[in-house]
């Protein structure tokens, strides 16, 4: 979440508005009134499977890496200029590391730099960034092609042959899997999610398919960007291509299952072709057919999208400490009034509301955060 992907210059207008549904979705499933009463659909996956829930974290690693191809594509052809591109995308990548570690010392207000989580959404985002912007500069699209298929093989090799050390045999399960032993060595059980401190759903190992997610991205991009084919050629060939990748992850998904936490090679194909389908529908509908009444909303939060992320983390946190009598706001609003599930939606949808009205404040006085 970076400047290249969240610049107001960016001139993909369903880019944008593909973003900002992302986020407006990602805040209702991260704060519901009530984490014991939620639509099915708004949960994560147990392990394996996919839930729409799921499809957030890829979504914005695919739109990473078509940003990356809008921002850069006119820099690529000087390769006098990478290194300086390069330092740039690693001040964005330490920033972003440096803004999700405050997040939580601030929320804790307890500065426990001991128990410090060190993997994260926003840690992912920023490695998977800053290495496929190399790869992007570095590259032609064929070797690209190579090295997503040599990741997604790769990792599928190393997950179900390689024995893990202390087990004896490699295993996809939470706690035995190889990328929960790398980071148990890396990190420490100190340093992981504190759901479980024996695996993080946001590991290390699980890094390098996310990259294939971002290589996925940069593809569609690359397709996006193209000069030489009409509109509805590139719509036509995003879905085949999306719809071909779905295919081939269902018939992955049977023997290395579809699983977000462990970021699957099958997972990488099935939420990189919905990825590409959802975005080929928004550039038909909006871009080609001009169809953007509907999108201001979206492009709200979709144009300030890295304000938006950090706001998602302090506003719900700090808005369940306002009272009314005794109560919260989402006790005296929702819960006398809807069923426990219903309650809970409904206070998901009042922060997302809250959320985009000050993300519409910035967005008419010309505010955009960037790094």
């Amino acid at each position: 979440m970076t400047e290249t992907i969240f610049t107001k210059n960016l001139r993909l207008l369903s880019l944008d508005v593909f973003r900002g549904a992302t986020i407006a979705f990602m805040i209702l499933v991260n704060d519901p009134g009530d984490w014991g009463h939620i639509y099915a659909p708004l949960e994560h996956s147990e392990w394996n499977g996919c839930t729409p829930t799921d499809l957030v974290f890829p979504f914005f690693l695919f739109m990473v890496g078509v940003s990356i191809v809008y921002s850069m594509e006119s820099k690529k052809a000087n390769g006098a200029g990478h290194g300086k591109i390069i330092l740039t995308a690693l001040r964005r990548t330490v920033i972003l590391l440096l803004i999700t570690w405050s997040m939580q010392l601030i929320l804790r207000w307890n500065f426990d730099l001991a128990h410090l989580r060190l993997p994260g959404v926003l840690p992912r985002i920023a490695l998977v960034y800053f290495i496929c912007t190399i790869i992007y500069l570095k590259t032609s699209q064929k070797t690209r092609d190579w090295l997503l298929a040599g990741v997604l093989i790769g990792y599928y090799i190393i997950m179900t042959f390689v024995p893990v050390p202390g087990v004896g045999y490699a295993n996809l399960n939470p706690e035995t899997n190889m990328g929960a032993w790398v980071d148990r060595l890396v990190f420490t059980t100190d340093h992981l999610w504190k759901s479980s401190k024996t695996w993080d759903p946001e590991g290390l190992l699980g890094t390098l398919p996310a990259i294939g997610t971002g290589l996925f991205g940069i593809r569609v991009g690359t397709w996006l960007k193209r000069k030489d084919r009409d509109d509805t050629t590139k719509v036509s060939w995003m879905f085949t291509y999306g719809v071909i990748a779905v295919v081939i992850a269902l018939i992955w998904d049977l023997f290395f299952p579809i699983n977000k936490a462990l970021w699957t090679s099958s997972f990488v194909l099935y939420t990189g072709g919905l990825a590409t389908i959802g975005l080929a529908i928004c550039f038909w509908l909006i871009d080609v057919q001009g169809h953007k009444r509907f999108t201001y909303p979206f492009v709200v939060f979709g144009t300030n999208a890295i304000t938006a992320y950090v706001l998602a983390g302090f506003i719900p946190h700090y808005f369940n400490w306002i009272k009314i009598g005794d109560k919260s706001v989402y006790q005296t609003l929702f819960v006398p009034y809807l069923s426990p599930i219903n309650a809970s939606l409904a206070g998901a949808l009042l922060i997302v509301l809250i959320l985009w009205l000050i993300m519409w404040v910035l967005y008419r006085r010309k505010i955009f955060v960037k790094i």
